[in-house]
């Protein structure tokens, strides 16, 4: 396997994009192993990485959070935070931490909460005094919650590799992505009050009253999705075309949705999604030769030989994710690693609900850390920081994330108390 992993290294350092590198370096492996017959079968396994039904939800729930962003809903977000918090010192910096989990509800996008809330809250808490490069920070960690509260991207091609219920993970994914934004909050606080941010007027209650008026049918939507599944009454794939019928009726109720606006999210829903199907169809000629090398296995008898020790195991497997997560973005992770996550599950013996939220974290975490970390990059160009400036500041936020990812694996209920107690077990 040395030959596939020099040559997906070396088409990284050369600029080529993850899912040509994951393509090329699978099918050249193939020829190098004396494996070029099965080349053939290749375009094969590719359509069947994408020919799930269930994969439908990941262009729908994009369109849904696109259609509510184009249509003004992020504004209304932000100013239903300020309404709640935006009168405490540093206000703006609990704003952000806030509308980042309101945000999280509607994207199930982590680039895509940092690019839409970055353009409006980091201008705002520049011009309050605070920073740009802590606000950019505050930002870019912040919208790691995006792919961790439901509707989560990630965790539904989590529930296709792995055949784990999308409904129990959409459920587990609630309390740690809850558990790090109210991490966030206190670091938010105790840094505004250290720095001596300002402290900003508090809105009048007819205000306040208007903006939660106009951010209800924004905060609804991640309840309409959860309640419909659990209920019975949808599919997670229909409940993401009711997502999008939502999302359409409250735009066009609020008179924001125009033809140009529908038009522009259409375009950025099929950029998003083309992208990711094809990451997934590349990724899958990797899948292949994994297990044509039983690779799984491999790695499995090295971490047993170094311990057979279940929380080193889980400490390794972790760390493991950990500086994947610093170099690749979260779908080709779990579309390269899925066959060797599994096999280390069956022998930590672990709950794939269970499972599936501490690895979803873990590599929604490496979002936010360098070298690679894409939200510092979107954050700190929406900014004009540099970027060494927004990892400095970033680093407390990321150890934050980490104790919440270390909560999750070692204690189950953080992640299986609500499907177990919606769901019956897991």
């Amino acid at each position: 396997m040395g030959s596939f992993f020099a040559m997906f290294a070396l088409l990284l350092v050369a600029g080529v994009p993850i899912a040509l590198a994951l393509g090329i370096g699978g099918t050249a492996y193939l020829y190098l192993s004396g494996n070029g017959g099965l080349v053939l079968a290749l375009p094969q396994r590719m359509m069947a990485g994408v020919d799930q039904f269930v994969l439908l939800t990941i262009p729908l729930f994009l369109l849904a959070g696109a259609l509510m962003n184009v249509g003004g809903i992020t504004d209304r977000i932000v100013t239903f935070a300020k309404a709640m918090v935006g009168h405490r010192r540093g206000g703006m910096s609990s704003v952000t931490v806030l509308s980042s989990g309101f945000f999280a509800g509607i994207s199930g996008s982590a680039t895509a909460e940092a690019a839409a809330l970055g353009s409006i809250l980091i201008p705002t808490m520049s011009r309050q005094g605070i920073p740009a490069a802590y606000a950019a920070a505050l930002v870019g960690v912040s919208s790691l919650v995006g792919p961790i509260i439901p509707p989560s991207i990630t965790m539904i091609i989590y529930g296709v590799l792995s055949g784990a219920s999308i409904g129990q993970l959409f459920l587990a994914g609630v309390v740690p992505g809850l558990g790090v934004l109210a991490g966030l909050l206190v670091y938010a606080g105790w840094r505004a009050r250290r720095s001596g941010f300002p402290v900003t007027d508090k809105m009048g209650w007819r205000e306040r009253q208007h903006a939660i008026v106009a951010a209800v049918p924004a905060l609804v939507l991640p309840l309409i999705i959860i309640v419909g599944i659990k209920g019975g009454v949808f599919t997670p794939t229909e409940a993401a075309a009711v997502a999008v019928a939502y999302a359409l009726i409250v735009g066009l109720a609020y008179r924001d949705l125009t033809a140009s606006r529908i038009w522009r999210a259409l375009v950025a829903t099929t950029l998003v999604s083309a992208s990711i199907l094809f990451i997934t169809s590349m990724a899958s000629i990797v899948s292949f030769v994994f297990t044509l090398e039983q690779v799984p296995n491999r790695i499995a008898e090295l971490m047993l030989a170094i311990t057979d020790n279940p929380v080193t195991l889980l400490l390794l497997l972790n760390a493991f994710l950990l500086i994947l997560g610093m170099f690749l973005e979260p779908i080709s992770i779990l579309i390269l690693t899925m066959p060797i996550l599994l096999k280390m599950a069956g022998i930590l013996g672990m709950d794939p609900v269970h499972f599936g939220a501490m690895v979803v974290l873990n590599v929604v975490i490496g979002l936010a850390t360098p070298p690679v970390g894409i939200l510092l990059f979107i954050v700190s160009a929406a900014s004009g920081a540099p970027l060494t400036h927004v990892i400095r500041e970033a680093f407390p936020m990321i150890v934050i994330a980490l104790l919440v990812l270390m909560l999750v694996a070692f204690v189950p209920p953080v992640s299986l108390f609500l499907p177990n107690m919606l769901f019956g077990g897991a």
